[in-house]
Order: structure tokens, then sequence, then C-alpha cells
């Protein structure tokens, strides 16, 4: 198989930035996208090149590390698929395919398709940590929490934190991302104590870190690897709200 790509090159967050073109001979079907790239690279260097960077990590679509726009799509064309998890057999020989870095202001690139998504983990670490006493993992069923609540925290859990979702996005709104972070332990026991607390806090963060704000087009399920639900947005938004309101209450009592 052979692909013709236009790749973004940027060498730093200074420099304007341009696509390149690159002709790819022979692409094995069984190769992963990363895999292929990994070729390419090979070619660059032997040929005394700067090879492409791009973020990766356990090729697994696990650890959310890779990720990047294949022809205006977020991990390319598959759902429920990251890069890393995309295999050269989806595209035809003589394709061309464009490669882009995530686009958002919360996400300046570093270098050609790598970007600085180190904004989602100041979200993370506005929510705080959870006062109840975990300790090493519990017996089965030791907590009761209710089936459906289980498999909704669970679902909302699977997010790896890719940043799909913002560069799908025509707004660049995290609000899927930062739902599924508050609706994982909003749905469980063990996340009540600081529920409202933790959705003020990351919501503020969110908004402080430059990301748009959401409207719901769906774009962002569309493209999340995980398939994560818009569902989790309804639940940020409903807890902001109660703890909004809640401080608001607070202050005028203590006035």
């Amino acid at each position: 198989m052979n692909l013709t790509l236009h790749v973004w090159r940027q060498r730093n967050p200074r420099d304007k930035g341009r696509m390149v073109r690159y002709e790819v001979k022979d692409v094995s079907t069984h190769m992963s996208f990363l895999e292929m790239l990994d070729v390419l690279n090979e070619s660059l260097i032997a040929r005394g090149e700067e090879p492409i960077a791009f973020d990766h990590d356990c090729r697994e679509g696990i650890c959310g590390s890779c990720g990047f726009m294949i022809n205006g799509v977020a991990h390319g064309p598959l759902p429920g698929t990251t890069v890393c998890q995309l295999h050269m057999r989806h595209f035809r020989d003589g394709d061309v395919l464009y490669l882009e870095p995530w686009r958002a202001r919360a996400f300046p690139v570093i270098k050609d398709l790598v970007v600085n998504r180190s904004s989602l983990d100041r979200i993370i670490a506005a929510g705080g940590y959870v006062s109840v006493a975990a300790g090493s993992a519990p017996d089965g069923n030791v907590v009761p929490v209710p089936k459906e609540n289980a498999e909704r925290a669970m679902d909302a859990a699977a997010c790896i934190g890719c940043g799909a979702c913002v560069a799908a996005c025509p707004n660049a709104a995290a609000a899927l991302f930062t739902g599924a972070k508050i609706a994982h332990l909003a749905l469980l026991p063990q996340g009540q104590p600081e529920r409202r607390r933790r959705a003020l806090n990351m919501v503020v963060r969110m908004h402080r870190e430059r990301f748009g704000n959401c409207t719901n087009i769906g774009e962002c399920e569309a493209v999340c690897p995980k398939q994560i639900r818009i569902e989790v947005i309804a639940i940020m938004n409903r807890d902001f709200i109660r703890a909004s309101w809640s401080e608001r209450q607070d202050k005028l009592k203590n006035e």
C-alpha cells in the first residue's frame, strides 16, 4: 500500500508551522497507524531529516497519550478507537491523509503533532482529594452501590484524557472530559463528601484554562475513543449549579 501524507510540521511553539508532504511506500496492512509513522520516521532519519514528533506511550488505547487529527477527524475514521489502535487495513492504496495536531487555545503546540495538555491535569487537580478513607481494595459488594450507578460511574471513569473531545468541539470545550471526571465520583458513595465543592472548583478551573463553552453539539461524544456519553455533562452542570447556589446561600447567611 502506498500513501500520501500531509503532516503538520512545527519546530516549536513560536514557529509558524506548515504542512509538509511525504510519500510512504509499501505500507503493510498489518501495521498500526503509529507503526506506519515509525517507518516513515526511520526513512527520514536515514536521509538526515528531522523525524515527525508525535505522542505515544502504551499503544494499547489506555494511556491517552496518542492523538491527532486524521483528515479532520480526531483519532481517525473508526469510532471508539485511538490512533494507536487504528490499523492500516482500514485505508486504501493511494489514500491522501492530512495529519494535524489538536487545535485548541488550551492545547498549545509543542512540536509537530504534539500538544501541551497539562491544562487537563490542572482541572483534575482542582477537584482535590477524596476524604473517605479508601485503604486497600475492599471486597466486592462491601460498599452498597446501585447497579445502575456503578455502571454509569465505570463508564465515566473510562475517560483516558486524550483530549479528542476538545479537538473535535467547534468551541474547543472540555465539558465531556470534565463531566466524566466529576460524574465518576458523583455517582459513588466515596465521592459524596466533596461532591459539590469538587464540581465548583473543576468547572471554574476549566474556564480559567481558556476552554470554550459547551453548546451541546455532540461532536465530543462522536469522537471519544471510550464512547463516553454526553450525559456526564448534564451531571456536571447540575452539580455546578447546586454548588453555586449553596455557596451563594452560605454567603447570604454570613452577611
